[in-house]
């Protein structure tokens, strides 16, 4: 099946590689030159989707399935239009898009369904998280510490009422993915989340090392949302753990980058795969019921000449044209724009083992002998409100 990727930057990269491990032909397209996911594709244009041009639509003519990954909800429209003149399958469903690109929609949704969520603030207790409604991720997070830090973010202007304050919770976060068609739901992976200095994910584990009670309950809370929302399509789901409860933090309506690798890596089920499933051959196949399931670590690092940092995926974002390395240095796969001699690049990194303990050893020999052979002796790995 002949995909067209529209976006070139982290979703676009997922789509883009899964893809290709699907052994599908990638057309990418973004107006951008040098995008990440270019390194990926079999075919690149470099064109506004947003302009309403002949080339535009001669391109989509000669694919399969469109994937968007991007995050302009009036370009985003303006490309299902094209599609549905065209007769092209866009993996895209409009109103759960519309909602979960809203954290403000969104937590209302939650609020509806009785689900748990942080509370909102401000609400006098301290420390409380300011997030922008409409970003996606980690995007703008920010950390209120005391009153003093909240009146000056209030100040800041009349923007901040597009922002959401929330209680800052602390614990580990999970990732799930759900599938939706009709009235048909299914629920892959639940992945562990974890997050740089910036709020950013900078590393999915896979499977989540949870107790089996909390990750039926992940699943039950995927598919009331889905079910709430009529789900075409895939939506991620994103929880945190805190005093042993799970709260949900956002939704998003799309293909997600990070995870759909790490569940890929870890269960042979590609997320691309079953978007061709749901929008090109209107079925949703049921996943096997107990697959199996291997350990799977995967990081993005950044390196210089004189450290090596672990970060979150921004800076694969920012990164050249990427390219897939087997056997990078020990690692099973790298998606880098490495090149010998290149004094600073960024890598994500991917390992795959049958257990914790052994993809961690291999994860481990994989830095050490990278910073053996660059010669580095620094390595850094910051979380949540630490210096990098």
């Amino acid at each position: 099946m002949k995909v067209a990727v529209v976006g070139g930057k982290l979703q676009g990269t997922e789509a883009a590689y899964l893809a290709r491990r699907a052994g599908w032909p990638v057309m990418l397209i973004d107006k951008r030159p040098d995008v990440p996911a270019q390194g990926l594709a079999d075919e690149f244009y470099r064109l506004d989707v947003a302009d309403e041009t002949a080339e535009l639509r001669s391109i989509l003519k000669n694919a399969e399935l469109i994937v968007p990954a991007f995050e302009d909800a009036r370009v985003l429209e303006h490309l299902k239009k094209v599609a549905d003149e065209e007769g092209v399958p866009i993996a895209y469903d409009a109103s759960s898009y519309e909602i979960s690109s809203s954290k403000k929609s969104s937590d209302r949704l939650f609020a509806d369904l009785g689900l748990p969520a942080p509370r909102p603030g401000p609400s006098g207790s301290f420390p409380l998280l300011a997030k922008p409604s409409g970003s996606s991720g980690s995007r703008g997070v920010r950390k209120i510490l005391s009153l003093s830090d909240l009146d000056s973010f209030l100040a800041a202007g009349p923007e901040r009422e597009d922002w959401v304050i929330q209680e800052y919770l602390e614990g580990p976060s999970f990732s799930l993915e759900i599938f939706g068609l009709g009235d048909m739901y299914i629920s892959l992976q639940t992945t562990v989340i974890e997050v740089d200095s910036r709020y950013d994910c900078k590393r999915v584990l896979a499977p989540a090392d949870i107790p089996a009670e909390l990750k039926d309950e992940f699943g039950r809370i995927a598919e009331r949302i889905a079910g709430a929302l009529e789900l075409k399509g895939i939506m991620d789901v994103e929880v945190i753990r805190h005093q042993g409860r799970l709260k949900v933090l956002e939704i998003d309506a799309r293909l997600p980058s990070q995870t759909p690798t790490a569940v890929f890596k870890s269960t042979g089920i590609n997320m691309v795969e079953l978007l061709g499933d749901v929008f090109v051959r209107e079925s949703l196949p049921a996943p096997p019921s107990n697959p199996p399931e291997k350990a799977v670590i995967y990081e993005h690092i950044q390196v210089g000449p004189e450290a090596i940092e672990v970060s979150g995926e921004h800076i694969m974002a920012a990164a050249g044209p990427l390219r897939i390395h087997e056997g990078f240095f020990g690692a099973d796969e790298a998606i880098t724009d490495f090149v010998p001699g290149k004094s600073r690049w960024a890598a994500t990194l991917i390992f795959v083992e049958p257990s914790r303990v052994d993809v961690q050893v291999k994860r481990d020999s994989t830095l050490k002998s990278l910073m053996k052979h660059l010669g580095i002796n620094v390595f850094r790995d910051p979380g949540p409100g630490e210096d990098s």
